[in-house]
């Protein structure tokens, strides 16, 4: 630990010391000897150790007083030498040495001048009261110094966790809205993409079959998907600059029948059904029920290989719960990976395995984005999610989410 240099104030302790020691040796009764103002100088010098050394300095008055009446020199009394050390060492965390070490000075002084057959009245009345006084207010000032200091160092302290927790906290809204950002971009490009690689595929085979009917339809669900992927994604531009010109409510229950109606165009039979009061709903609720929805319709398009999909939501007191079963291949293929590969081209499904992780989340085979951004929205609320094969053969997502929002 490096040793603490005397300050400015150090010095003018010690040089007021020095003057006090000085003029009491000056203005004494008995003549003034050279080695009085010696230990006026020496008392003064350890000042200027004391912030280092504090009980060192202490002790160290102590014997110089005891020395200075022992060689019978000028009366000082005991305030001037020893009071601004008493401070010191109190104000370095000392108070306790001092209050000792100037008891015990007093002691000595009292028993002394007692000894010499000085009026015991004058002595224990008046010398001792004043000088167990001067005594005990500069501990007590030095104590009440380091205390203060103490209580500004914390306070500043204080003051930098504070920043540091609320940088830190900034950092997570951050992370935790990029992380938002990133599963809204991916569920809608995810199913947008799908539905345009399908579509494709179908005005493809329509022109190789001369069926312009069949590709007018195509071309027609193509341009409705781009166009409902570019909305959001300007909705999603737009709240990350703040233009408020361009945002718009985040989709919910009341327009699943629309994407419903989009998935059919794509050639996949959709049976949605709603019961309960489901216009109430929170808003963070109404996304991430509509979101899973549409993650599940996306791999029933991309990796199932179903004909019919039934979207079941209801609506309790408490939860709202959430069925998608399709009559595709269920959960025996191996896990898809999730990152737009070709439409019915032996890609497996999206969503399998089963059986419940902790947290109340499915754990499933492979990688899926998919997958992994519902399970993340789904654990927000405090949710679960439940896949695995339908007792018809195909594949069923279950999810159950609170209406109280999203948990703490």
């Amino acid at each position: 630990m490096p040793v603490s240099r005397p300050t400015r104030t150090d010095a003018l302790l010690g040089l007021a010391t020095f003057c006090l020691v000085a003029a009491a040796v000056a203005t004494g009764d008995a003549p003034s000897a050279p080695a009085a103002y010696g230990f006026a100088v020496g008392f003064g010098a350890l000042l200027l150790v004391a912030r280092a050394w504090p009980v060192p300095a202490l002790l160290a008055t102590a014997l110089g007083i005891t020395a200075y009446y022992t060689l019978d020199l000028p009366p000082i009394g005991l305030a001037a030498p020893a009071a601004a050390v008493l401070y010191a060492a109190a104000e370095r965390g000392r108070a306790l040495w001092a209050a000792v070490v100037g008891g015990s000075l007093l002691a000595a002084s009292v028993a002394s001048r007692l000894a010499e057959g000085d009026d015991a009245g004058i002595v224990l009345g008046f010398g001792l009261g004043s000088e167990a006084a001067l005594m005990l207010a500069v501990v007590a000032l030095g104590d009440a110094v380091r205390h203060r200091r103490s209580l500004r160092a914390e306070l500043a302290r204080q003051v930098v966790v504070a920043a540091e927790e609320r940088r830190r906290e900034a950092a997570r809204q951050v992370e935790a809205e990029r992380l938002r950002i990133a599963r809204e971009v991916h569920d809608t490009l995810g199913h947008t993409m799908s539905v345009v690689t399908l579509q494709s595929a179908v005005a493809q085979e329509a022109l190789a079959d001369r069926a312009p009917e069949r590709v007018d339809v195509a071309l027609a669900a193509i341009r409705s998907a781009g166009g409902s992927a570019m909305a959001e994604l300007r909705a999603t531009l737009g709240t990350l600059r703040g233009d408020a010109g361009v945002r718009r409510p985040p989709p919910g229950v009341d327009q699943l029948a629309a994407l419903a109606e989009g998935v059919r165009r794509s050639g996949l039979a959709v049976e949605l059904r709603v019961d309960g009061d489901v216009g109430a709903l929170p808003a963070v609720v109404g996304t991430t029920a509509y979101r899973v929805v549409q993650e599940a319709l996306t791999n029933a398009l991309r990796h199932a290989r179903a004909t019919r999909v039934d979207v079941t939501v209801r609506a309790t007191g408490s939860h709202l719960t959430l069925e998608v079963v399709d009559d595709g291949r269920g959960a025996a293929a191996p896990p898809g990976d999730g990152d737009g590969s070709p439409v019915r081209s032996g890609g497996s499904h999206g969503l399998l395995g089963g059986g419940q992780a902790p947290g109340g989340l499915s754990q499933q085979g492979g990688g899926s984005q998919g997958l992994r951004g519902m399970s993340e929205r789904v654990a927000l609320l405090g949710g679960t999610v439940h896949t695995g094969t339908a007792g018809t053969g195909g594949f069923r997502v279950s999810v159950r989410l609170p209406l109280s929002g999203p948990r703490p």
